[in-house]
């Protein structure tokens, strides 16, 4: 037989004694070998060993072993066997003789149950008291020895803490024993210790000592004793502890069977789920299958490692081989998996029985294990982590519809270079995993973007992303869904469960249907005041529409405004320059300096802007209780009647945020001589505070308090002192008010009639067609009864607010299914001047029938877009009804003659109203040669009076029909307009229809969670400036009512209409018209400011008013804060932000009262724009000339 251990020795059965000079380490069991090969080897040998018997170990004279050096790894097994069939022995017999016992018990039972029947109740009573003794002494006895049992099973149920870190411990030291072996497995497989001396075999013995004491409590608390004697964990502890115990009386080692401990590691799964670590299904599946596979494999080595290095015993132990432990653990490996190199093997008999028996179990265990494995291990969630909070930098959790759309929406706006160092980590929270491209954008992003896969309804998951730690949460919604309803109860549910986990955080929701932002309300811990904000997308995208009836291109400018865009360089003189210019101003906020302090309003926006080169268009205004934060107003160009306080804060329109901080660091110390904007840095001088000399208010400390009032809630109106009293309403005004008369709602900020039933203000397409409709708002709405409700109230209110006077609203004509505007009728039903078409936008008799030719504005808006499945045709109805609109031609004659034919009051008009007279000071000529291809009010400006001129150009065409068109999908834009040459993969804002404001898609709104959270002042501007002045009282209240309540008119209400508006002031004709031809844009600006308290921000000029020749395209496009030299053209209109002027309402209201009573037995129209009376016509000036003449000042807006 070959000899696979390579050492040394002699052949032969009799025994030498080794000599003392061999160390005690050294391996003996390589002894065996045949002869021929004993002789080579060690003739090779540098260091000639005697021979040996395989019986001998190694002995020294340090150790006191058994002078002749014989095995005795037979005592150490015989104590394992000893043990575990003595054990076995004394239970079967205790079983036996118990069961014995019961038998004969049972027999003496029925004879002593006999004779107390047989004999009398006195004699039973005498027999049966020494019995009765007996009986309670033995169930004393019972009663204890449960009680101990009952001790022992809580001690190892680990159902209390005690028994818990018992059942760990105890795993613990089983592994630590395992290490033992693995140590002591480079020593032979018996030598001679010295107990005193073995490190290791003292930590072994006191590792067993505690497994024993275990053992105990285990024996006590099982209830059937001979199964437990044949558990797997008692059969390991027969064959490991009793070898100890043995190896300290002998003085020698055996590793013998010490590699069972290997099998404790099949509770390793049950321990991790006593520490709560272990909680789902799939992680305890896979604990168990590798803690079974390792623990059988490590098992199986040890015994491969015992009998290769020991030998067969009926060999005499002679065929061993030197084989290390870890290369048995390989043998085993590459034996299971098939592959079997043959570079280690079994020699002994019994290696190799093991080994055929292992292969039929290992290797099924192996084909059925192992993919198992790898299945669980894929399967598992690639981004189930948890995330781990960095120091010093904060962190937010995006979560809801999270889309490569949506994601990459958010992260270009929320990431963008024009922002300050935003040292913000994104964690993106979504309960599917990302796909490839997803995945892609947020690898691009790794530094500041992480991921991870969950729900925030779970709290498991919400507790792994650090939610009570996160600056924010935001919530994403799905605009496109069929159902906006069922959406926004899926974010509102996302809130109540964040907010239950964490009530502090705040929470930026998006919002799809106006009615649904009330059930936020009913969330306990909902707080608009701490941060708490829902951006409903229908109330914005509808204000925004809302207000471009009122100054076309504004919703674009806004748009723009609070989205992040980056600059881009055009040298062309094209109008795509100067809109781009435009494109990348942003909004932002900064605290002023205290060089401001003490300064009007208008002074510091001037100085901003001539000087810092900055357009600041609010303030956050303090009043003088600063304990509440509700105390805090944002005042939008609030005039020259307010002083600047210290630590105000400004909102600026710039270009980015470093330039915003010059109105920081402005000292007029150090900067006053500095004429570049860029040298307006911080200084290092103390700050001191500027006054300016004012002129001193001559207001009674009555009239401040009465009209000095706020603008959204007069209880905590600021103390503003007022300088110009054309903005004043008298005394009469106030005191000859009719209080029994409800004007507007019960906040003021609206105007508001009784509810009309949806019958009265239904026209037909004769009684439309007989009505004189000019200078209205048309509406076109695609929907049917089982369309989602888009909330019309939202794009009627901000026309109907009460910073307008009677007269100065527009009449809104929808023009849609009746069945639907019934299920919408119920939020409108408290709005003057309303009335109902039923058609369809499609068709060009209904169009007709309510003058498109005449309307300041036509919206096109459906409720059927999210129910298309294929994104290229939802916007089909909008973009049908917009080309048809276009191709209409229209006779100049018709608007005339209708006039003047026999009306009727339209529905949804009160003729006893005095402000709904023939004569509203609205007067309209059929058409006029301006150059400006929208309506244009002209205003005279007198000393204490401004009465009203109208002024429209009638459309031949329907592309001169000024109108707005909803979008769902951008990239439809590029179907709008056939003579643009826009490319289909143009971004939505660098597209010619969004330029000229013609076109609006809601995803421009997305911008606005990023700019929510950086600054949550910016949400509530946006919103006061396009909803007209909806506030979270207003908003309360409607939750409540879901309609506005009407209310009297009292000083406190009326306040509440003293607020700007935005217009559009036309260069053409006026007091500006010598700077509409080749001024400068800044001169217009500071005299404006000046002269009328008015603060312009931007320019909507025809595309090709830079061409030299002229051209008929009547397409305007938006430049959004030019710079203070840019040149101006005549036909350019300025937006501005004009003061509420309450004269001009006092006046209007005289005029229609007088003219009212010779007018009421009249049955003549008494629509929206009456032609004017010859009367009326004979004081109007009939040309440019006669006005010059007449050296009134103009200024015309609109």
């Amino acid at each position: 037989m070959a000899n696979g251990g390579g050492g040394g020795g002699g052949g032969g059965g009799s025994s030498l004694r080794m000599s003392s000079n061999i160390h005690a380490n050294h391996l003996s069991l390589d002894a065996s070998s045949s002869s021929s090969s004993s002789s080579s080897s060690s003739s090779s040998s540098s260091v000639h060993e005697p021979k040996m018997d395989a019986l001998i170990i190694p002995v020294t004279m340090e150790v006191p072993c058994d002078s002749r050096g014989q095995r005795m790894w037979w005592a150490f097994l015989a104590s394992s066997m000893v043990t575990f069939f003595g054990g076995l022995f004394i239970i079967l017999l205790w079983r036996t003789l118990k069961y014995l016992w019961t038998v004969c018990c049972h027999c003496g039972g029925k004879t002593k149950e006999a004779q107390k029947i047989n004999n009398g109740s006195s004699q039973a009573d005498g027999t049966l008291k020494p019995v009765d003794e007996k009986e309670e002494a033995v169930a004393a006895e019972v009663g204890w020895m449960t009680s101990v049992k009952d001790w022992a099973g809580v001690m190892i149920s680990a159902q209390t803490l005690t028994g818990r870190v018992l059942v760990v411990l105890v795993f613990a030291l089983s592994i630590g024993a395992l290490v033992i072996y693995f140590i002591d497995s480079s020593n032979p497989i018996e030598s001679c210790q010295n107990f005193y001396k073995d490190f290791t075999l003292q930590i072994d013995m006191a590792f067993n000592v505690f497994f024993l004491l275990y053992f105990g409590l285990r024996f006590i608390a099982a209830n059937d004793k001979l199964w437990f004697w044949l558990e797997v964990n008692s059969v390991v502890d027969f064959f490991t502890v009793p070898p100890v115990f043995v190896s300290v009386y002998l003085n020698r080692s055996w590793l013998g069977l010490r590699f069972l401990r290997a099998l404790r590691l099949i509770q390793f799964s049950e321990i991790l789920q006593f520490l709560n670590i272990l909680k789902t299904s799939n992680s305890i599946k896979l604990v168990n299958l590798l803690s079974i596979f390792i623990s059988t494999w490590l098992t199986a080595a040890g015994f491969i490692h015992l009998v290769e290095n020991s030998g067969d015993p009926w060999e005499n132990f002679q065929n061993n081989q030197a084989l290390t432990y870890w290369e048995c653990v390989y043998l085993l490996m590459v034996t299971m998996s098939t592959v079997g190199y043959g570079d280690v093997y079994a020699k002994t008999t019994l290696g190799r029985l093991f080994m055929v028996f292992f292969i039929l179990g290992g290797l099924a265990m192996f084909a059925s294990y192992v993919p198992e494995i790898i299945e669980l291990i894929g399967n598992r969630k690639k981004y189930g982590g948890s995330y781990s909070a960095v120091s010093g930098r904060k962190h937010i959790v995006v979560c809801g519809h999270i889309t490569l759309e949506s994601v990459s929406n958010f992260l270009k706006d929320f990431l963008h270079k024009d922002r300050d160092d935003v040292n913000v980590e994104i964690v993106f929270l979504h309960n599917i995993s990302p796909n490839l491209e997803l995945e892609a954008l947020f690898k691009r992003h790794f530094t500041q973007v992480e991921f991870y896969q969950g729900s925030v309804l779970n709290p498991h998951d919400l507790a792994r992303v650090k939610i009570e730690s996160a600056d924010a949460c935001l919530i994403l919604a799905n605009k496109y869904c069929a159902d906006p309803d069922a959406e926004d109860a899926s974010n509102i549910m996302r809130v109540i469960s964040i907010k239950n986990y964490h009530p502090k955080i705040r929470i930026i929701t998006q919002m799809l249907q106006y009615h649904n932002k009330a059930h936020l309300l009913n969330i306990p811990s909902w707080n608009w005041k701490e941060g708490d904000d829902a951006i409903c997308l229908a109330e914005l995208k509808l204000g925004f529409i809302a207000q471009s009836c009122l100054a076309q291109g504004l919703s674009t400018m806004l748009a723009n405004l609070f989205s992040m865009r980056s600059f881009i360089k055009i040298e062309e003189d094209t109008w795509q320059k100067y809109y781009l210019e435009g494109v990348s101003n942003e909004m932002y906020t900064e605290y002023l300096s205290s060089a401001f302090v003490g300064l009007s309003f208008p002074t510091v926006c001037e100085l901003c802007f001539v000087k810092l080169k900055l357009l600041m268009i609010a303030i956050e205004y303090k009043s003088a209780n600063r304990e509440s934060r509700s105390r805090k107003r944002i005042l939008i160009n609030p005039g020259n009647h307010l002083k600047i306080q210290e630590g105000t804060l400004g909102f600026f329109i710039a270009s980015d945020a470093k330039e915003v901080k010059r109105a920081f660091f402005y000292c007029k110390a150090c900067h006053d001589d500095i004429t570049d904007p860029k040298r307006i840095k911080k200084c290092g001088c103390k700050r001191l505070i500027y006054f300016e000399d004012e002129q001193p208010s001559t207001l009674s400390p009555k009239k401040k308090q009465r009209n000095g009032g706020m603008r959204n809630s007069p209880s905590s109106s600021p103390k503003l002192m007022r300088h110009d009293p054309l903005l004043i309403p008298g005394n009469d005004q106030i005191d000859n008010m009719d209080s029994n008369v409800k004007k507007y709602d019960s906040t003021g900020m609206f105007h508001w009639c009784a509810p009309k039933e949806i019958e009265k203000v239904i026209l037909t397409r004769s009684e439309a067609a007989m009505t004189v409709l000019s200078g209205h708002v048309v509406v076109c709405i695609f929907g049917d009864v089982s369309s989602a409700l888009i909330g019309l109230r939202n794009l009627v209110m901000p026309l109907r607010a009460s910073n307008f006077h009677y007269h100065e609203l527009k009449h809104i004509v929808f023009v849609g299914s009746i069945e639907y505007l019934k299920r919408e009728w119920e939020t409108l039903h408290n709005f003057p001047k309303v009335s109902i078409l039923p058609g369809t936008p499609l068709s060009r008799a209904d169009l007709r029938a309510v003058n498109i030719n005449l309307c300041d504005m036509c919206v096109i808006l459906s409720a059927n877009q999210n129910n298309i499945d294929d994104t290229s045709l939802q916007d089909k109805e909008c973009i049908l009804a917009s080309l048809n609109i276009k191709s209409m031609q229209f006779d100049d004659s018709i608007g005339v003659l209708q006039a003047n034919s026999q009306g009727f009051t339209p529905p949804g008009m009160d003729r006893s109203s005095p402000d709904n007279s023939p004569v509203h000071g609205m007067l309209r000529q059929p058409s006029i040669t301006t150059g400006v291809n929208i309506p244009i009010i002209t205003e005279l400006a007198k000393p204490g009076k401004l009465p009203l001129v109208s002024v429209n150009q009638e459309k031949n065409s329907g592309t001169h029909i000024l109108m707005i068109t909803e979008l769902v999908n951008d990239t439809n834009v590029q179907f709008l307009d056939q003579d643009d040459d826009d490319d289909p993969d143009t971004e939505l804002y660098l597209t010619q229809p969004f330029a000229c404001g013609t076109a609006f898609a809601v995803s421009v709104l997305d911008s606005l969670m990023s700019a929510t959270y950086f600054n949550d002042n910016i949400l509530t501007l946006i919103r006061t400036l396009v909803t007209g002045g909806a506030t979270p009282e207003l908003e309360a209240l409607i939750a409540e009512e879901n309609a506005l309540r009407g209310g009297y008119s009292t000083p406190q209400t009326l306040a509440n209409r003293d607020r700007c508006r935005v217009a559009q002031l036309a260069l053409l004709d006026g007091p500006f018209a010598d700077l509409g031809d080749g001024g400068c844009y800044g001169d217009l600006f500071c005299k404006a400011l000046k002269t009328y308290n008015m603060l312009c921000f931007g320019i909507y000029r025809l595309r090709d008013a830079h061409l030299s020749t002229p051209s008929q395209c009547t397409k305007r496009y938006v430049i959004t804060n030019p710079p203070y030299e840019f040149e101006l053209v005549p036909t350019d209109l300025i937006f501005c932000l004009m003061q509420f002027d309450h004269n001009a309402g006092q006046s209007r209201a005289s005029l229609s009262h007088s003219s009212h009573s010779s007018q009421s037995s009249s049955k003549k129209s008494s629509s929206v724009h009456s032609i004017p009376s010859t009367a009326n016509r004979q004081n109007r000036p009939k040309s440019r000339e006669s006005r010059d003449k007449q050296n009134r000042k103009e200024m015309v807006y609109r």
